[in-house]
């Protein structure tokens, strides 16, 4: 994925510092001189790569720091507010209302997935029961309306356009005006591509905006754009007063940094990212657990949304109960790989757990990994109920794997693989035998007084080893702001 790997950089960089016996200003140099050949490698531009490490060594200052100090955490949390202080204008975005009309425009460089966007930021609002509509004042490209037609029919989301006019301004007005009585709450302009030597297209752009007057004007970034998104934003900023920005292409193996630059340009934040081309391949962008996950910190309360999304509510304490008896069963392994799968690309899963990083999942591999499981899936859906609930392994003999083989249309060596997997996760599953469930009426109380010290009795201790003791578990706590996501998890929490 895009940034995972200036994020694995910067990970090992602060990973090399935190090794060293004393920090001292060779070491804080050393780490900065790696993070800031990490930026520029990625992109970013050399002015606010050089006012970030001017920052940090002024925050950072080793000889005033008491010998008391964590000067890692110091440090540390120099560069993640630095990071975010780049991505983060410090100025919220037009927040469009829901039941009053709304303009939004859409500008961009040719070729930088603007038309998919727009039908994206409508499905995603669609979703959450808005009434958005597409009008189409691309007249420049050939193909521009049809592009837009078969996106928003698919998605079952009005549109406007013509073959005929050439006029983007005329497109432009008669579809706000149109849908405006069609009462859509939420009415979205694209426009043509353009690249800042046009200035004929930027004119154009200018009387788009003049005759709709929208409330929000958004500039689309392709992420591999490189050095050239600075000046290139910077140009549309002058042009139209710009308020946010989306970035697409997300999942490719660009560098991506020209995001930061984009950001510094406009002055304006980025509200998502597009992580593939399919509709529902939109992320919602918050800064700070961006950041988090390029850091390697993780980003704990974007992982608990998506198990809330995945894992219904009623569902969490059953789940719980399973995994405090440690039984696990090949029903449990199925069910497990359902939300998975739900939960998206699982690139983005590793990088939202704290000490793992989206560099993890190899480049191309992602794709793999879901197919493997798809394949697994496959097999069970030809087992039987007493084989899917069985916890003994020495059920599953010759015939019963051969006929599996054959039910599911595959080899026999396939069934025998995903046995193995079966067994590696059982293992892991029963390291979490002994975790302590709470009653259904203390679970309210226990996620309002809830501290690290009341946290590391509940779970088993293998799984606090794993967290990194006592001190590893109170980060955690700290990333997560409260126990209330953690409990969550747990089915618990005031509803």
């Amino acid at each position: 994925m895009v940034l995972s790997q200036l994020g694995g950089s910067i990970s090992r960089a602060l990973q090399q510092m935190s090794n060293a016996t004393i920090i001292d200003e060779k070491v804080l140099n050393e780490c900065l001189n790696e993070i800031t050949r990490a930026l520029l490698q990625a992109d970013v531009q050399f002015k606010l790569v050089r006012e970030m490490q001017t920052n940090i060594k002024k925050i950072v200052n080793l000889d005033d720091l008491a010998a008391g100090h964590n000067k890692r955490k110091i440090i540390q949390q120099a560069i993640f507010n630095e990071l975010c202080k780049m991505l983060d204008p410090g100025k919220p975005s037009f927040t469009p209302k829901k039941g009053k009309a709304s303009v939004v425009m859409f500008v961009g460089l040719q070729g930088s997935g603007k038309t998919t966007t727009c039908t994206k930021y409508a499905y995603y609002h669609q979703k959450k029961s808005w009434r958005p509509a597409l009008v189409c004042a691309d007249t420049f490209r050939a193909g521009a309306f049809d592009q837009l037609k078969q996106n928003a029919t698919k998605a079952k989301i009005p549109f406007y356009g013509s073959y005929t006019e050439s006029d983007p301004v005329k497109i432009a007005v008669e579809g706000v005006e149109r849908f405006k009585k069609e009462n859509c709450d939420l009415i979205i302009v694209d426009t043509s591509g353009r690249h800042k030597q046009e200035a004929a297209l930027f004119e154009e752009m200018r009387q788009v905006s003049e005759a709709t007057k929208p409330d929000l004007v958004i500039f689309v970034m392709d992420s591999s754009i490189g050095q050239a998104a600075f000046d290139q934003a910077q140009a549309f900023k002058q042009s139209v007063s710009v308020g946010a920005v989306i970035v697409t292409k997300m999942d490719g193996h660009a560098r991506g940094g020209g995001t930061l630059s984009a950001v510094a340009a406009t002055k304006s934040p980025v509200i998502f990212i597009g992580t593939g081309e399919h509709m529902d391949e939109f992320e919602v962008f918050d800064v700070k657990p961006f950041v988090s996950r390029l850091l390697g910190m993780g980003d704990w309360s974007g992982f608990m949304d998506k198990i809330h999304e995945v894992v219904p509510m009623d569902q969490q304490p059953e789940l719980l109960q399973k995994l405090s008896e440690g039984n696990f069963t090949l029903r449990i392994m199925y069910e497990q790989f359902q939300n998975i799968l739900k939960m998206g690309p699982i690139s983005q899963v590793f990088s939202m757990l704290p000490g793992f990083s989206a560099e993890l999942m190899p480049k191309g591999r992602e794709k793999e990994s879901s197919t493997k499981i798809k394949r697994y899936m496959t097999m069970m859906d030809s087992m039987t109920n007493e084989e899917l609930d069985s916890t003994n392994p020495k059920l599953m003999n010759e015939s019963r794997i051969m006929r599996i083989a054959r039910g599911s249309g595959r080899q026999v060596r396939e069934v025998m693989e995903m046995l193995e997997e079966y067994k590696r996760l059982a293992k892991v599953w029963s390291k979490m035998k002994g975790l302590k469930i709470p009653k259904k009426g203390e679970m309210s109380a226990l996620s309002r007084n809830m501290n690290a010290q009341h946290m590391s009795k509940v779970l088993p201790p293998q799984m606090l080893k794993q967290i990194g003791g006592m001190g590893g578990l109170q980060s955690l706590m700290k990333q997560m702001g409260s126990t209330k996501d953690m409990m969550g998890m747990f089915g618990g929490g005031d509803s």
